[in-house]
């Protein structure tokens, strides 16, 4: 579902044996796990899941980092308790994905920047996403002005006239060998957002990387691609750390 134009699942890769720091909570009608830095901060980061879900132990490690970072990280339910997608699942049954559209899950998004400003007195609010997620972060980054940077991973939007006029600056994260959204696509995004975003963009794409290879890669078994995950990362860090200030 990282491709809006063509959904399809894609691989879960290597699912981190992880604990999270952070902390389980409810907000309003979603459920979301939350992870803060040592000291206070003004400073927060809306992190939405990918196909697999808010439980994603991977996904929350990403929060865990951007908490480490001085950020307070906010993975919330996105599909507000309907059942992510299992690698075991019958393709056929795709279809229970496609009702999850990326363009309305501003409700959500709302619900969790409401919770950041009142209860943790966040001024400075951002967002980034994975896979279904990335699609969200480039919808969300259309609609709120509020929201200070994106960073998408490996998500791309059906091709359209308005889907391209960036509110602030966002980062586009993707794969060169990834099966699910081919560079012809992410080359026709990145011409779009030339001819029609004022705001800020960055299109990156990493030399020998497939899906998810950002989040869902475990870098102690893939030494080849450690570079480009830690650097994807970084770049994440970087982006964040320049415009949600």
């Amino acid at each position: 579902m990282a491709n809006e134009a063509q959904p399809c699942p894609c691989a879960l890769g290597d699912e981190l044996d992880y604990k999270g720091l952070g902390n389980e909570v409810q907000i309003e009608h979603i459920k979301a796990y939350v992870s803060k830095p040592k000291t206070s901060t003004d400073k927060a980061i809306i992190v939405v899941q990918d196909i697999y879900g808010w439980e994603l132990t991977n996904t929350r490690h990403i929060a865990d980092l951007l908490a480490s970072h001085g950020y307070i990280a906010v993975v919330g339910d996105f599909f507000v308790g309907q059942p992510s997608w299992n690698p075991n699942d019958d393709k056929a049954n795709l279809y229970r994905l496609e009702t999850r559209s990326a363009n309305k899950a501003y409700i959500e998004a709302e619900v969790i920047m409401k919770y950041l400003k009142e209860q943790c007195h966040a001024k400075k609010i951002g967002v980034i996403g994975f896979c279904w997620g990335g699609i969200v972060t480039h919808y969300l980054m259309l609609k709120y002005s509020e929201l200070k940077a994106g960073v998408a991973f490996y998500g791309i939007v059906r091709e359209d006239i308005d889907k391209y006029k960036l509110l602030n600056p966002t980062l586009f994260i993707f794969g060169e060998k990834d099966p699910v959204i081919p560079l012809e696509q992410v080359k026709s995004l990145d011409e779009k957002l030339k001819e029609q975003s004022k705001a800020e963009y960055k299109v990156k794409v990493y030399p020998n990387q497939d899906h998810g290879f950002a989040h869902r890669k475990k870098e102690d078994m893939n030494p080849d691609d450690k570079p480009y995950i830690l650097e994807a990362r970084k770049d994440m860090l970087d982006w964040l750390n320049k415009y949600v200030n």
